[in-house]
């Protein structure tokens, strides 16, 4: 199977400001056919998550007992009712409403009292009560659509009640007399003593991390997983079976527990014979494996494994493993109520507990960037990828179809992806499940749903469960927008929608002793400082209008209250700076140390991305002058700490949004430095590392640093875009390899001559066309059917056509293997293609733009490498 090797090149890298989520359109009801325990009391409890059972019309929320490892489901016994908000007075319903109320979802009605942030006033709303969320909104004769006016009318059920019952994620309950109460978490004398020094003089902050401190101090524990993957005979290579119609054979499924269960199920074929010596061959000298004779069976031992975890781990098990299986599972003659599996729109989970999809996890920007630095960046996200990238192990190298695999190459093969699976949620003492159950807490936002949702939607969550807590209005984003106005600058880059952050222009050379100064957490704590949040910036009262924090924006702050944004991502920032940032150095044990690393890491998450969402009209608290004053201001900090440095007689080089390089400098004067940002701005600045050379492009955000230990750091890395043919990867690695030698200024000269021969060799041998096809090919999956590329026809989508013109079946979700050539069309697929049919000047291209940036810093131009003749070509 190709599936997980492959993925189609995304276009353009989405800024973090850009990110989607979607509010709920649909409330997808999940019908329970396999349910645990629904006991009136039990042992203290994590909740997994919080779903609406649609059969039994009612939220669910299961929990998970880890000492006893069992789950148990309670089902709402308040009478919790989906709802909406409306600004229509109740005796309007009856008179000139009607279809409301006799709307046959309708329940009934009450009015309410709620802060409204936007006008500063209490104001009372009606709020209209519905037998089930879908009455709600989500279609288009709901109630939402029958009103002139509504709030909260599109956030999905379940987060509702999360919401309005105050119940976090992640966090311990236990059923009392059929009740479900939160376990008290104890908090250490010290991190109480630390936070009430922090916050004497603030009691609005120290009450807020009262509350906040015990969901970090709870225990993540090893929650109980299985990893699953599985093959499907394939007649044919490249082509991903489509899972809704499931017409090939499960041949094996691989199963990895944490509890130590390693096991492939097989199925028997009829052309291939296994003799019990062959089993010596298996790399895992302690894998179970089971054949089958039927695949029936096969599937029902399946389903009963998975009844016996709690969570359940694949790699886009939500695109393929789970939806194949449930599908091929009925076509064999299962009922729906045998299969633990329930499938949604765009998702698949369990009945039992959840299913987390790896996949859609590492593809969150957020957790790329600032959960693991940016290490899988530019990269395919396959598993092998992120497996490599993240833990050094990969997926087995293969020479032949899955479906042409022994027994033996078959389960070697297939157990690993579940190994590797299960190992991403393992290493490292759980980092990974840890993170994962600790930013469900922060965004209160149950952990199926957070892997499969951009951060702008776990700081949202964050956000109007704060709003519900303190009975605030949530408001709707085009009230937030006609109240504040738009932004007052223009964007230097193309396509944002005002000034962001300062970038000064780096000074082009190699500089030996650079210094970098870090802004700690630049705009959470501006936002903090400032005080901005959406009500605040430009609120309605007259007398604070003067307050303007940068006179040439026409934004002012109120300060005569406390903004919710600057408030909790404040106080996130100053967790993680003051407390657990310090405890993953200082705590008495390695497995502390290890546990608040993970803490200050998901804290790192949500502070790094508060400001973008911001600014991001997806964003449902979106604020175009908050978004912009934040940079604004961010810029007026760095700019002023640039003309304190220089009048201390330092050297700044470079300086990009949160960061300032500063080259040779006196360590007294730099000290000095840093205590006066931290007295003038209250912001914290710290040394981040130190560079033995830095080499300077004269470009923004592209330079090449050797670091103390000899590791080179080298920004604006390109040489692993996505459908970078591998022979352009392979130079860039060798060139950085090369780059890794230098140790000093003296070796500059001596490497760089290096680095332009082999360059050079790269070049002569795509003009001799002596790279192999496989390394110039190109892969992408077909997506669509071919006949619905009707305004323009991709690079692939032309060398399909070429397979299909000559008898190839082609469909959605093949792989199309490709290369670029000199004829009419620019391509063939590589099974039609020539080496001599190649277009050396194309493949020329990949190089520079794998290449250019890194050799930028160096001063070498990518045309003075080639010599003459490359200007040539492009004459």
């Amino acid at each position: 199977m190709r599936s997980k090797e492959y993925r189609e090149e995304d276009e353009e890298e989405e800024e973090l400001e850009e990110e989607e989520f979607e509010e709920r359109e649909e409330e997808e009801e999940e019908e329970i056919t396999i349910k645990a325990e629904t006991p009136q009391n039990t042992p203290p409890s994590i909740v997994l998550t919080v779903t609406y059972d649609g059969k039994a019309g009612k939220a669910l929320v299961k929990l998970y007992d880890p000492v006893n490892d069992r789950v148990y489901f309670w089902y709402d016994n308040t009478g919790h009712k989906p709802y909406l908000l409306t600004n229509v007075k109740p005796e309007e319903l009856i008179t000139k409403f009607t279809k409301v109320i006799l709307h046959p979802g309708f329940s009934h009605i009450e009015t309410v009292e709620k802060y409204d942030p936007l006008s500063d006033n209490k104001i009372v709303l009606t709020k209209i009560n519905a037998k089930d969320p879908l009455s709600i909104g989500g279609r288009s004769d709901s109630i939402r659509e029958l009103l002139p006016k509504t709030w909260e009318s599109r956030i999905r059920y379940h987060l509702c009640y999360i919401y309005d019952n105050e119940i976090i994620p992640g966090m311990f309950y236990r059923v009392e007399d059929g009740k479900l109460v939160q376990v008290p978490i104890e908090v250490p004398a010290e991190i109480e003593d630390f936070i009430n020094k922090l916050y004497a003089n603030d009691k609005e902050f120290l009450e807020e991390a009262r509350r906040w401190i015990p969901l970090f101090q709870a225990p993540v524990p090893n929650i109980k997983r299985l990893s699953l993957d599985i093959e499907v005979f394939t007649p044919q290579e490249n082509r991903v079976p489509n899972p809704k119609e499931a017409n090939y054979e499960i041949i094996s499924i691989g199963l990895a527990g944490s509890d130590g269960l390693k096991k492939v199920l097989v199925l028997r074929r009829p052309d291939m014979e296994l003799r019990p010596e062959d089993l010596e061959n298996l790399m895992y000298d302690d894998v179970e494996v089971e054949f089958f004779d039927s695949e029936y069976d096969m599937l029902k031992e399946l389903f009963s494994i998975i009844l016996q975890y709690p969570i359940l781990i694949t790699f886009n098990g939500d695109n393929f493993d789970l939806p194949y299986i449930y599908h091929r599972a009925l076509k064999l003659g299962f009922k729906k109520e045998e299969i633990p599996i329930v499938l949604r729109r765009n998702e698949a989970s369990i009945a039992l507990g959840i299913h987390l999809d790896l996949y859609k996890f590492f593809n969150i920007r957020a957790i790329e960037v600032y959960a693991f630095s940016g290490k899988y960046r530019g990269m395919d996200r396959t598993l092998d990828t992120i497996a490599h990238a993240i833990i050094g192990m990969s997926k087995l190298s293969r020479d032949k179809p899955v479906s042409q695999m022994n027994y033996v190459e078959l389960i070697n093969y297939n157990f690993r992806d579940a190994f590797l699976g299960l190992y991403l949620t393992t290493y490292d003492n759980n980092l990974v499940l840890r993170l994962i159950i600790l930013m469900s807490r922060i965004s209160k936002t149950p952990p199926d749903d957070l892997v499969r949702s951009q951060i702008s939607a776990w700081i949202r969550n964050m956000l109007y469960y704060e709003h519900r807590r303190r009975g605030w209005l949530i408001p709707e984003k085009e009230d937030i927008v006609k109240a504040k106005g738009d932004v007052a600058t223009k964007a230097i880059i193309k396509g944002k929608k005002y000034a962001g952050a300062i970038v000064l222009e780096p000074m082009p050379g190699i500089f030996p002793n650079v210094y970098v100064l870090d802004f700690a957490s630049m705009y959470p704590s501006v936002i903090k400082r400032w005080n901005i949040s959406y009500e605040t910036v430009k609120c309605p009262s007259e007398k604070e209008q003067s307050n303007k924090p940068i006179p040439e924006l026409p934004h002012w702050v109120c300060n005569d209250r406390r903004g919710l944004t600057a408030l909790i991502v404040g106080l996130l920032r100053d967790l993680r700076a003051y407390v657990y940032k310090k405890l993953a150095k200082t705590a008495p044990s390695e497995l502390l140390r290890s546990y608040y690393n993970v803490v200050q890491s998901a804290l790192k998450v949500f502070i790094n991305a508060s400001y973008g969402v911001l600014g991001a009209e997806v964003f449902q608290l979106y604020c175009p002058p908050a978004a912009e004053l934040t940079t604004a201001l961010a810029r007026y900090v760095l700019s002023r700490t640039v003309l304190k440095a220089l009048e201390l007689g330092l050297v700044p080089i470079y300086g990009d949004t949160d960061s300032l390089f500063i080259w040779n400098p006196d360590e007294s004067k730099l000290k000095e430095l840093i205590e006066w940002v931290d007295k003038e701005f209250g912001i914290e600045i710290e040394l981040d590392k130190v560079y033995k050379l830095v080499a300077m492009s004269g470009r923004k955000k592209n330079y090449v640093g050797i670091l103390q230990n000899g590791e080179l750091d080298i920004k604006g890395l390109v040489g692993k875009k996505r459908n970078t043919p591998d022979f352009a990867k392979e130079a860039f690695n060798e060139v950085v390899g090369l780059l890794s030698d230098i140790r000093g200024l003296e070796d500059v000269g001596k490497v760089v001559e290096e680095v332009r021969d082999k360059v050079r060799d790269y070049y002569r041998k795509l003009q001799r066309k002596e790279i192999p096809l496989n390394k110039l090919a190109i892969r992408t999956a077909l997506t669509k059917p071919l006949e619905s590329y009707t305004k323009n026809t991709p690079q692939h989508v032309k060398a399909a056509l070429q397979l299909k013109n000559l008898g190839y079946n082609v469909r959605p979700g093949d792989i199309i293997i490709y290369v670029k050539t000199t004829g009419k069309e620019g391509v063939r697929p590589i099974q039609l293609a020539r080496i001599d049919e190649i277009d050396p000047n194309k493949y020329i291209e990949y190089l520079r733009t794998s290449l250019e940036q890194v050799l930028d810093a160096f001063g070498i131009e990518f045309e003075s490498v080639m010599g003459s003749s490359i200007i040539d070509n492009y004459s």
